[in-house]
């Protein structure tokens, strides 16, 4: 890029920045300078008429939306006649190649070249938490720690969700039924392997008093619809010619 283009970019940015400020300063911010209510015409926000109320909520919230991106605009000029003092102006911020010149006639303030160009159409304008929140359940999911076995945010979200959520059932793909409406609802819960979900021991892992329980559970269940044990057995000690 020679000095006469970046001269003539730089005049650019110069006229949209004063354009967008003088469009700013005729239409007060879009409105935005005056209440709603002075707006309406009311002497409060609680109208006879909840319909007219929404509708100005409405216009309202478009007058916000496009403050918001006039505002960014004037962030991206800004920011591209600083690149111009410090000499960085014209490079892709992410890869540090040039940017074509033909890119630039058509949007000054670009900072990126098209390949690392970020996804616009996500909002700029997103709530801190999710910082705290990703990846889902934040901090406090140790799903992905081997050393982690505790209780965790995951777990607390699954033991609430028990009760009832408001997805139904055709919201999953695995034929989930009224039972499980939740995320993950047939994670093993208190034991690793199916197996023992229904065999009961002692607290070190023998059986107690030399005997074997079944107990009727979830797992239990599930393990005979696949047909995958023998009709009859029960809570009932197996006996040890069986064992």
């Amino acid at each position: 890029m020679d000095q006469e283009q970046l001269a003539r970019l730089k005049a650019r940015l110069l006229q949209e920045r004063d354009a967008l400020l003088h469009q700013m300063k005729v239409n007060n911010s879009f409105g935005l300078d005056e209440s709603m209510n002075n707006s309406i015409g009311e002497l409060s926000g609680y109208d006879n008429h909840p319909a007219d109320i929404g509708t100005e909520l409405f216009e309202r919230g478009k007058d916000i939306a496009l403050e918001e991106n006039q505002m960014h605009l004037l962030d991206l000029i800004n920011e591209a006649l600083d690149r111009m003092e410090q000499g960085t102006y014209g490079y892709c911020a992410e890869c540090h190649q040039e940017i074509p010149i033909e890119r630039l006639e058509v949007l000054p303030y670009a900072k990126y070249c098209i390949a690392h160009q970020p996804n616009n159409s996500i909002s700029i304008q997103r709530p801190i938490e999710e910082q705290f929140l990703m990846p889902p359940f934040g901090r406090t999911s140790f799903d992905d720690k081997d050393n982690e076995t505790e209780f965790d945010g995951e777990d607390a979200w699954q033991a609430v969700a028990r009760y009832g959520t408001s997805n139904p059932p055709d919201f999953f793909r695995d034929g989930t039924d009224y039972d499980h409406l939740y995320i993950e609802s047939r994670e093993p819960d208190g034991y690793v392997s199916p197996l023992e979900g229904f065999i009961i021991t002692d607290m070190d892992g023998n059986p107690s008093e030399d005997q074997i329980d079944v107990t009727r559970s979830e797992v239990y269940d599930a393990y005979m619809e696949n047909f995958e044990g023998e009709e009859g057995i029960s809570e009932t000690p197996i006996p040890d010619e069986d064992r």
